[in-house]
């Protein structure tokens, strides 16, 4: 008896692939007051850690800077990676690896790679 691979019309489909995101974690909070602080010289002036849910997972984090009364940089989690975009002119600056390294690419105020042990 044969068995067919698709699910019937009308039937859930279930995956079993897991999408991997970038987690915003105590250390990341940790770097990015540090970073705001030592900032301060620089022009950053404020930031606001936005959660999507009451699980806490990160929507962004928008970064206010001296000149502007509007957030100048969001910076966001996709897949693997923090895409950090010009809030002001929505445009997409880059890509990064690592959270530091975003913000490290706003303003080098710290060491690249500075983060506190989890």
């Amino acid at each position: 008896m044969a068995t067919s691979m698709t699910p019937k019309a009308g039937a859930p489909s279930i995956s079993n692939v897991v999408p991997l995101r970038a987690s915003f974690l105590p250390r990341h909070r940790e770097y990015l007051m540090r970073w705001l602080e030592a900032g301060s010289c620089m022009g950053l002036c404020d930031i606001d850690v936005s959660s999507r849910s009451e699980n806490g997972a990160i929507e962004h984090v928008l970064i206010w800077v001296r000149e502007n009364a509007d957030p100048a940089y969001l910076l966001r989690p996709e897949g693997m990676k923090w895409v950090l975009i010009d809030n002001l002119r929505d445009h997409r600056l880059g890509a990064y690896q690592r959270f530091e390294a975003a913000l490290y690419a706003i303003r080098p105020v710290l060491p690249c790679g500075a983060t506190a042990a989890a």
